[in-house]
């Protein structure tokens, strides 16, 4: 690999976290179990845990697959699919909760909060295994990124950090939003309760969103309010955080 050659000092990681491994699957539980192990789960533990997940469910190994598309298509900064499998914290979080998510949906729920913990202490992302969430995820920079129990994401969705999928009290049930495809949403944005961000649609950084989105509108604000539509058909592809709209 030309990486190896070029910066022989990461030949060690790329050893171990790609060209020793036959396929994704593999690669990724050689990469989480580096970044996550630790004195109470040790790598020769974890790993063939992680291992395990993802043979018994391929799914999962494509979703990853697609949201490291989504990154290298999406963001300008990344030149290699290769970077967020090493480097991007947002992806190997999201990876994680995917393994989280199966493992509670197994009625494994304390080993899949205790993904949830260690992921949060890691990477500074928390997000409840309980909740949905897509492929073709864009979780940049990811730092602060909080989803609640109930939430849910849709595919080809992009998120910056700071971002709160929240609730509103101690109400129980459906609680937390619903993310629909297509959408953005800017870094610090806190959506609470159970509203809905229609497809397309864009929340602009720092805002406060505390009722629905229609599809394709973009909202700003404390609280959020419609300032116009959507420049975009799909903003999470285009990235452009802007809220120059057009009017109706």
């Amino acid at each position: 690999m030309q990486v190896a050659e070029d910066e022989p000092s990461l030949k060690p990681l790329l050893d171990d976290v790609v060209l020793s491994r036959d396929g994704l699957g593999t690669s990724l539980a050689a990469r989480l179990a580096r970044r996550l192990a630790r004195e109470d789960m040790p790598r020769a533990r974890m790993e063939p845990l992680f291992d395990e997940v993802f043979e018994k469910n391929p799914a999962l190994v494509h979703n990853a697959g697609r949201d490291l598309l989504a990154i290298f298509e999406r963001d300008p900064a990344c030149f290699s699919p290769l970077e967020p499998l090493l480097f991007y914290k947002g992806f190997l979080a999201l990876t994680t909760y995917r393994v989280a998510h199966r493992l509670w949906n197994d009625d494994r729920r304390w080993l899949a909060s205790y993904f949830q913990s260690i992921v949060s202490e890691a990477f500074a992302v928390d997000i409840h295994p309980a909740a949905r969430i897509g492929c073709g995820i864009l979780l940049d920079h990811a730092t602060s990124f909080v989803v609640g129990e109930t939430a849910i994401i849709e595919n080809d969705v992009s998120i910056l950090h700071e971002v709160t999928l929240g609730g509103t009290g101690k109400e129980s049930g459906d609680r937390h939003p619903i993310v629909r495809s297509g959408v953005l949403l800017g870094a610090g944005a806190k959506i609470l309760g159970r509203v809905e961000i229609g497809t397309g649609a864009k929340v602009g950084a720092g805002s406060v969103v505390l009722n629905d989105v229609p599809a394709h509108t973009t909202v700003a604000g404390v609280p959020a309010v419609i300032v116009g539509e959507s420049r975009e058909e799909n903003p999470a592809i285009e990235m452009d955080q802007r809220l120059e709209c057009r009017k109706h």
